[in-house]
Protein backbone atom coordinates (compact mmCIF):
# COMPACT_ATOMS: atom_id res chain seq x y z
CA UNK A 1 0.00 0.00 0.00
CA UNK A 2 2.97 2.59 0.87
CA UNK A 3 4.11 1.62 -2.59
CA UNK A 4 1.62 2.94 -4.03
CA UNK A 5 1.28 5.79 -2.45
CA UNK A 6 4.68 6.21 -2.86
CA UNK A 7 4.58 5.68 -6.55
CA UNK A 8 1.49 7.90 -7.53
CA UNK A 9 3.32 10.62 -5.69
CA UNK A 10 6.72 10.32 -7.91
CA UNK A 11 4.32 10.14 -10.50
CA UNK A 12 2.48 13.29 -10.17
CA UNK A 13 6.23 15.25 -9.30
CA UNK A 14 6.86 14.02 -12.44
CA UNK A 15 4.09 15.05 -14.31
CA UNK A 16 3.70 18.88 -12.56
CA UNK A 17 7.83 19.05 -13.24
CA UNK A 18 7.04 18.14 -16.66
CA UNK A 19 3.53 20.17 -17.45
CA UNK A 20 5.40 23.29 -15.28
CA UNK A 21 8.72 23.16 -17.73
CA UNK A 22 6.36 22.93 -20.40
CA UNK A 23 4.22 25.94 -19.20
CA UNK A 24 7.65 28.32 -18.59
CA UNK A 25 9.15 27.23 -22.41
CA UNK A 26 5.62 28.74 -24.09
CA UNK A 27 5.52 31.65 -21.49
CA UNK A 28 9.74 32.20 -22.67
CA UNK A 29 8.24 31.87 -26.33
CA UNK A 30 5.09 34.41 -25.88
CA UNK A 31 7.74 36.74 -25.18
CA UNK A 32 9.86 36.75 -27.61
CA UNK A 33 8.91 38.79 -31.09
CA UNK A 34 10.69 38.69 -34.78
CA UNK A 35 7.92 41.61 -35.96
CA UNK A 36 8.19 45.30 -34.65
CA UNK A 37 4.49 45.29 -35.62
CA UNK A 38 3.71 42.50 -33.28
CA UNK A 39 5.80 43.83 -30.38
CA UNK A 40 4.29 47.28 -30.29
CA UNK A 41 1.00 45.49 -29.81
CA UNK A 42 2.05 44.37 -26.40
CA UNK A 43 5.38 45.81 -25.80
CA UNK A 44 5.28 45.61 -22.17
CA UNK A 45 4.97 42.06 -22.33
CA UNK A 46 7.68 41.45 -24.82
CA UNK A 47 11.09 40.52 -23.38
CA UNK A 48 13.38 39.68 -26.30
CA UNK A 49 12.96 41.06 -29.62
CA UNK A 50 15.08 40.10 -32.24
CA UNK A 51 14.76 42.36 -35.81
CA UNK A 52 17.84 41.00 -37.48
CA UNK A 53 18.10 41.37 -41.15
CA UNK A 54 15.23 43.81 -41.43
CA UNK A 55 14.76 47.33 -43.07
CA UNK A 56 12.98 49.32 -39.97
CA UNK A 57 12.60 52.95 -39.89
CA UNK A 58 13.59 53.22 -36.23
CA UNK A 59 13.08 56.70 -35.94
CA UNK A 60 8.64 55.97 -35.76
CA UNK A 61 9.18 53.89 -32.92
CA UNK A 62 8.81 54.35 -29.19
CA UNK A 63 11.24 52.12 -27.57
CA UNK A 64 10.66 53.72 -24.19
CA UNK A 65 6.83 51.04 -24.42
CA UNK A 66 8.97 48.17 -23.92
CA UNK A 67 9.51 48.44 -20.05
CA UNK A 68 10.40 44.75 -19.82
CA UNK A 69 12.59 44.27 -22.51
CA UNK A 70 15.80 42.36 -22.12
CA UNK A 71 17.20 41.44 -25.26
CA UNK A 72 17.20 43.00 -28.64
CA UNK A 73 19.40 42.42 -31.87
CA UNK A 74 19.25 44.46 -34.75
CA UNK A 75 21.66 42.45 -36.08
CA UNK A 76 22.39 43.04 -39.78
CA UNK A 77 19.71 46.19 -39.80
CA UNK A 78 22.10 48.20 -42.57
CA UNK A 79 22.35 50.77 -39.71
CA UNK A 80 24.53 53.24 -40.50
CA UNK A 81 24.04 55.49 -37.16
CA UNK A 82 22.79 53.51 -33.97
CA UNK A 83 19.15 54.28 -33.50
CA UNK A 84 18.64 56.83 -30.38
CA UNK A 85 15.53 55.56 -29.16
CA UNK A 86 17.47 52.02 -27.41
CA UNK A 87 18.83 54.30 -24.90
CA UNK A 88 15.01 54.08 -23.60
CA UNK A 89 15.39 50.71 -22.80
CA UNK A 90 16.11 50.87 -19.14
CA UNK A 91 16.03 47.15 -18.29
CA UNK A 92 17.79 45.80 -21.42
CA UNK A 93 20.73 43.52 -20.62
CA UNK A 94 21.61 41.94 -24.23
CA UNK A 95 22.16 44.29 -26.97
CA UNK A 96 23.15 42.67 -30.63
CA UNK A 97 24.51 45.49 -33.02
CA UNK A 98 26.75 43.31 -35.30
CA UNK A 99 27.04 43.42 -38.89
CA UNK A 100 26.11 47.08 -39.31
CA UNK A 101 27.68 50.04 -40.96
CA UNK A 102 27.69 52.77 -37.83
CA UNK A 103 31.19 54.17 -36.54
CA UNK A 104 30.08 55.09 -33.63
CA UNK A 105 28.78 54.55 -30.36
CA UNK A 106 26.33 58.16 -29.19
CA UNK A 107 27.70 59.18 -26.44
CA UNK A 108 24.03 58.88 -24.78
CA UNK A 109 24.88 55.23 -25.18
CA UNK A 110 25.72 55.49 -21.57
CA UNK A 111 22.36 55.55 -20.70
CA UNK A 112 21.84 52.12 -21.02
CA UNK A 113 23.04 51.19 -17.46
CA UNK A 114 21.61 47.73 -17.51
CA UNK A 115 23.71 46.67 -20.65
CA UNK A 116 26.07 43.37 -19.82
CA UNK A 117 26.44 41.87 -23.06
CA UNK A 118 27.08 43.78 -26.02
CA UNK A 119 27.82 42.17 -29.61
CA UNK A 120 29.67 44.33 -32.26
CA UNK A 121 30.73 41.59 -34.77
CA UNK A 122 31.43 41.99 -38.18
CA UNK A 123 31.35 45.37 -38.02
CA UNK A 124 32.75 47.21 -41.71
CA UNK A 125 33.40 50.79 -40.29
CA UNK A 126 33.23 50.68 -36.47
CA UNK A 127 36.74 51.74 -35.08
CA UNK A 128 36.60 50.24 -31.37
CA UNK A 129 39.78 52.35 -29.86
CA UNK A 130 37.65 55.45 -30.44
CA UNK A 131 34.79 53.97 -28.88
CA UNK A 132 36.20 53.05 -25.81
CA UNK A 133 35.33 55.79 -23.73
CA UNK A 134 31.63 55.39 -24.18
CA UNK A 135 31.71 52.07 -23.58
CA UNK A 136 33.72 52.75 -20.21
CA UNK A 137 30.61 54.56 -19.09
CA UNK A 138 28.50 51.53 -19.37
CA UNK A 139 28.75 50.76 -15.12
CA UNK A 140 27.35 46.22 -15.63
CA UNK A 141 29.09 45.40 -19.23
CA UNK A 142 30.81 42.25 -18.92
CA UNK A 143 30.71 40.97 -21.99
CA UNK A 144 32.26 42.03 -25.31
CA UNK A 145 32.17 40.23 -28.47
CA UNK A 146 34.63 42.32 -31.27
CA UNK A 147 34.55 39.02 -33.78
CA UNK A 148 36.04 39.51 -37.03
CA UNK A 149 36.04 43.02 -36.88
CA UNK A 150 39.76 43.18 -38.31
CA UNK A 151 41.29 43.59 -35.60
CA UNK A 152 45.65 43.32 -34.89
CA UNK A 153 46.23 44.79 -31.97
CA UNK A 154 44.56 46.13 -28.51
CA UNK A 155 44.10 49.76 -27.68
CA UNK A 156 45.79 50.56 -23.97
CA UNK A 157 42.77 52.45 -22.95
CA UNK A 158 41.12 49.19 -23.14
CA UNK A 159 42.08 49.34 -19.36
CA UNK A 160 38.84 51.43 -18.86
CA UNK A 161 36.76 48.37 -19.41
CA UNK A 162 37.50 47.76 -16.10
CA UNK A 163 34.36 45.51 -15.23
CA UNK A 164 34.50 43.33 -18.36
CA UNK A 165 34.50 39.79 -17.36
CA UNK A 166 34.50 38.19 -20.71
CA UNK A 167 36.26 39.62 -24.09
CA UNK A 168 35.49 38.03 -27.88
CA UNK A 169 38.15 38.49 -30.14
CA UNK A 170 37.93 35.19 -32.07
CA UNK A 171 38.52 35.74 -36.10
CA UNK A 172 40.48 38.82 -36.43
CA UNK A 173 44.00 39.60 -37.47
CA UNK A 174 45.76 39.42 -34.03
CA UNK A 175 49.94 37.77 -34.68
CA UNK A 176 50.66 38.79 -31.15
CA UNK A 177 49.52 37.93 -27.56
CA UNK A 178 47.64 41.21 -26.82
CA UNK A 179 49.07 42.17 -23.78
CA UNK A 180 46.85 44.87 -23.13
CA UNK A 181 44.57 42.32 -21.28
CA UNK A 182 46.59 42.03 -18.30
CA UNK A 183 44.71 45.46 -17.09
CA UNK A 184 41.83 44.09 -17.21
CA UNK A 185 41.75 43.06 -13.24
CA UNK A 186 38.57 41.15 -13.73
CA UNK A 187 38.79 39.17 -16.72
CA UNK A 188 37.76 35.18 -16.21
CA UNK A 189 37.40 34.72 -20.63
CA UNK A 190 39.29 35.32 -23.32
CA UNK A 191 38.77 33.78 -27.07
CA UNK A 192 41.44 34.32 -29.46
CA UNK A 193 40.58 31.61 -31.33
CA UNK A 194 40.80 32.09 -35.57
CA UNK A 195 43.84 34.57 -34.86
CA UNK A 196 47.95 34.31 -36.35
CA UNK A 197 49.68 33.75 -32.94
CA UNK A 198 52.76 32.12 -33.68
CA UNK A 199 54.60 29.77 -31.13
CA UNK A 200 56.40 31.51 -29.15
CA UNK A 201 53.26 33.85 -28.35
CA UNK A 202 51.34 30.99 -27.62
CA UNK A 203 54.12 29.84 -25.05
CA UNK A 204 53.46 33.40 -22.82
CA UNK A 205 49.68 31.73 -22.00
CA UNK A 206 51.49 29.67 -19.50
CA UNK A 207 52.03 32.74 -17.54
CA UNK A 208 49.64 33.29 -14.97
CA UNK A 209 46.89 35.52 -16.31
CA UNK A 210 44.32 34.55 -13.52
CA UNK A 211 41.30 33.21 -16.35
CA UNK A 212 40.98 31.05 -18.97
CA UNK A 213 42.06 31.54 -22.69
CA UNK A 214 40.71 29.74 -25.95
CA UNK A 215 43.02 29.84 -28.92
Amino acid sequence: MKKNIALKSLLFLLMFTINGFSQTESMKDSLTENSIENALLHPEEVIRLNLSNQEIDFKKIDFSKFINLEYLSLENDKLSEIPTGIILLKNIKTLNLSGNLFKNLPVSFENLTSLEELYLNNEVNFKFDRNIEVLSKLPNLKKLHLENDNLSKLPAKIILLKNLEYLYINDNQFKKFPLEIQGLQNLQYLDLKKNFLNQEDIDILELNFGFQIKL
